[in-house]
């Protein structure tokens, strides 16, 4: 995989178990700032538990987790981290009794000084960034599935310019696609290449997709995730031509070979 000049954020022998079944077994992960990196592998393996570990909305069994260098201790809510790391959920995360200002600007509402009038002028900005513009008074329920997802977008990079310590550089999305028509899966897929080359958003991301196109379109470099282990990691051109039967058997959908069909 390209090495990147600096760690953003880095797993060192981390497991993870929820009761008898092990999830992740001690694995090592550095992310590099700069990286546009997807997780991927068969379902249950552990993709989406990485993210709530770097996330801190969850902690390791055993290992470590070290943000730009720093050791974290105990989850995000014990302390700050020295980034901003924004998460884009499966389900988008709405709240349906807030509108969607409420929603793109609820971190600054809840935990800011700044002006009313001025987060709205921020939230503004981040839903036009995400083709969104002039939705701020409707509510999710009103909004198609990929329409929802934008907003969660538009969520995960909101920053206090006044408190740019924290602003956001690293943006986890779990299955952003998962449950959209391949029309709408595009537009989302573009969007996160756009945010990534976007001013004042953090340019480094890690994905969770099982898509075919998704991976395809948004990765640079992949990792494949079975069994609790990194089985397999590459850049998204060697797809096609790796030998490791796991990353074939899951492109080609065979139900036969060693990944292990779960009726």
């Amino acid at each position: 995989m390209t090495k990147y000049r600096e760690p953003l954020v880095e797993l060192k022998g981390i497991s993870k178990s929820f009761g008898n079944k092990v999830i992740l077994d001690n694995i090592d992960l550095t992310i590099y700032r700069g990286e546009a990196l997807v997780i991927i592998g068969p379902s249950g393996t552990g993709k989406s538990t990485v993210l709530r570990l770097i996330a801190g909305f969850m902690a390791p069994d055993e290992g470590e987790v070290y943000i730009k260098g720093q050791l974290r201790q105990g989850l995000i809510e014990d302390g700050a981290d020295p980034i901003g790391i924004g998460m884009v959920f499966q389900q988008a995360a709405l709240f349906d009794s807030l509108t969607i200002d409420e929603n793109v600007g609820f971190s600054l509402y809840e935990n800011s000084k700044l002006p009313r009038e001025r987060i709205k002028e921020l939230v503004a900005e981040k839903l036009e960034m995400v083709g969104l513009k002039g939705t701020e008074d409707s509510y999710p329920s009103q909004l198609s599935g990929g329409m929802r997802k934008r907003v969660s977008f538009a969520r995960a990079i909101m920053s206090n310019p006044e408190n740019t310590e924290y602003n956001t550089e690293i943006i986890l999305y779990d299955e952003p696609t998962a449950g959209l028509d391949p029309i709408a899966s595009t537009v989302i897929e573009d969007l996160v290449r756009q945010l990534q080359g976007a001013s004042g958003v953090g340019v480094t991301y890690v994905m969770v997709s099982h898509q075919n196109s998704t991976i395809r379109r948004t990765a640079d470099n992949v990792i494949f995730l079975y069994e609790g282990k990194v089985q397999w990691e590459g850049t998204v051109g060697e797809i096609d031509t790796t030998h490791n039967p796991l990353v074939r058997q899951f492109f080609s959908g065979r139900v036969d070979g060693p990944i292990q069909v779960i009726d």
